[in-house]
């Protein structure tokens, strides 16, 4: 064999870089550069994540520029060079998301446990006070083109009129002759008027003027204080605060989160820190009567609501797609297309529309029905029954167009030799709906019929839109409603609450809902390999 027939052509070897083999090698450099730049820019989210203390996310993006650099460098996972970009948005999307929520369902992340211990311990040192022989000075507030401010500070003295002038990150200028007058503007800075003054007072309120030990803040519409003293200083060896204003010293309470005072434990300092505290969340959740109470009621009405409304939904969507199938019936065509409108409609739209219809004092619906059959008006979103009843009965007139379509295409697949050989055997048209067009459409539709229940357990949108959970609870410790299901619960717990968020708490009940909709799916799906086994029997 010559040597000329022994050489491995190009396009018969398979590489990642090889300019002898991929082509151009000016392709492979702009390839290369496009990688360095890409790996760059992760590499400092990555670290940008990591010095905030957020080591999950910082982990996350290392591992989506490993699993980048992998597939292209590594021969044997060119196969799934085109799918990198999908893997990279599951793991930041799907699986991220999964493994955040359930590590902080074992922490009391929530308002007032909202940092790591590094980040509380750097803002409460942060914090300054007036020591009691701290000097004080009228103000004038000045502003230059940047927007920075600065301050135009005056005292009287035995010696006189002393002034100074105070920028932020700069030490404190002494003025020397100063003006018995308040200049107009000063070293390009521009004394603001009074509007401009009271605008910009909340901001210059809470401004530290000056540098180093030397600073000055405003206390009141006429007083500045200088200097300003450190409030508590940390003791990273007893790992405590001690408060420079009144001596107090807080100690670290590593179990609930917070710098707690020595002699009274009521007493902490703000803001505290994240900590692991176990199942805490979850036995909350069982022994606290006041929070599983009304849990209990709102599991309940949330299994009811998801029930009633694949049923509802299906049974008028079967109903319609079977009288729509009648050959008999005319305009069929466009008695279907009517029909569909609820579902082309953004639900949404839908939802707000109906929610207009059915206002206890102007809406139509609740007019229609006082007019003609009571003498009094449905109180829709004020009784907890009316209000349950409103929101199945708005949505099944969202679900019955999707459950119409997806009927009319299983009963156009069963066989119509099926219905003859019954006919003939003496089947009425009742039994032959029983015992033959139900057991065959659900083998079609039962998945979907699991999938619409997963998706009204946890519809959100219906809730949030037409009722927004009220009628509320009476005596519930947390806001909770009688239409509430269990995730805008749990969301108004982490987002909604007025006693603030309690995120590690929503996680805990997230993760039980995860499981309830988990538990359920997996029966459901007994069910249907029992209708398949049916269907194959009929």
């Amino acid at each position: 064999m010559s040597a000329a027939s022994t050489q491995v052509k190009p396009s018969q070897t398979r590489g990642g870089l090889n300019p002898t083999l991929d082509g151009n090698i000016y392709t492979i450099g702009i390839k290369l550069v496009v990688l360095m730049l890409l790996n760059a820019f992760l590499l400092i989210l990555s670290y940008t994540f990591f010095y905030d203390g957020n080591v999950g996310l910082g982990i996350v993006f290392l591992l989506i520029t490993i699993l980048i650099d992998a597939v292209i460098f590594v021969p044997a996972l060119s196969a799934i060079r085109w799918m990198a970009p999908g893997l990279a948005l599951i793991i930041f999307l799907v699986l991220y998301p999964i493994v955040y929520t359930v590590s902080t369902a074992f922490t009391n992340y929530g308002d007032g446990h909202l940092f790591t211990k590094d980040q509380a311990i750097r803002l409460i040192d942060d914090r300054q006070y007036v020591p009691d022989d701290a000097i004080t000075y009228n103000w004038e507030a000045y502003q230059n083109e940047s927007g920075d401010y600065g301050l135009w500070l005056t005292r009287e003295t035995d010696d006189g009129l002393e002034a100074v002038f105070a920028r932020v990150g700069q030490e404190i200028e002494i003025v020397d002759n100063p003006p018995e007058e308040v200049p107009a503007d000063y070293d390009g800075f521009v004394q603001l008027d009074r509007a401009g003054r009271t605008q910009a007072l909340t901001a210059l309120s809470n401004t530290v003027f000056g540098e180093g030990e030397d600073t000055a803040q405003i206390l009141n519409r006429r007083e500045v204080a200088r200097p300003l003293a450190q409030r508590y200083v940390y003791d990273d060896s007893a790992d405590t605060f001690t408060d420079q204003s009144v001596g107090t010293v807080y100690v670290a309470d590593n179990e609930t989160g917070a710098f707690v005072a020595q002699n009274n434990a009521n007493d902490q300092l703000t803001p505290g820190y994240r900590v692991n505290i176990g199942l805490d969340n979850f036995t909350r959740l069982i022994n606290d009567r006041g929070l599983s109470g009304p849990l209990v009621d709102i599991f309940v009405w949330t299994v009811l609501f998801a029930l009633l409304s694949v049923f509802t939904t299906f049974a008028a969507g079967l109903f319609m797609a079977m009288v729509m199938n009648d050959p008999g019936v005319p305009f069929r065509k466009i008695l279907r297309s009517l029909l569909i409108i609820p579902y082309a409609i953004p639900g949404v739209i839908g939802i707000l529309v109906w929610r207009g219809m059915l206002n206890q004092n102007l809406g139509i619906i609740t007019n229609a029905i006082a007019d003609s059959f009571i003498n009094t008006r449905i109180p829709w979103f004020t009784d907890p029954v009316w209000a349950k009843i409103a929101i199945i009965l708005v949505n099944l007139w969202l679900g019955y167009p999707y459950m119409m379509l997806i009927c009319s295409g299983a009963l156009s697949a069963i066989p119509s030799d099926i219905y003859e050989a019954a006919a003939v055997d003496g089947a009425t048209p009742t039994q032959r709906f029983w015992r033959i067009t139900l057991p065959l459409l659900l083998v079609t539709v039962g998945p979907l019929l699991v999938a619409s229940f997963a998706f009204n357990f946890n519809n959100y949108l219906m809730i949030e839109l037409l009722t927004r959970g009220d009628p509320p609870i009476a005596g519930s410790p947390v806001p909770a409603g009688y239409t509430d299901i269990l995730i805008s619960y749990t969301y108004g717990l982490a987002f909604g609450s007025d006693r603030g968020a309690d995120y590690g708490y929503a996680s805990a009940i997230t993760i039980i809902i995860f499981g309830i909709v988990a538990g359920i799916t997996l029966l459901q799906y007994r069910f249907t390999k029992a209708w398949e086994e049916t269907g194959e029997n009929v």
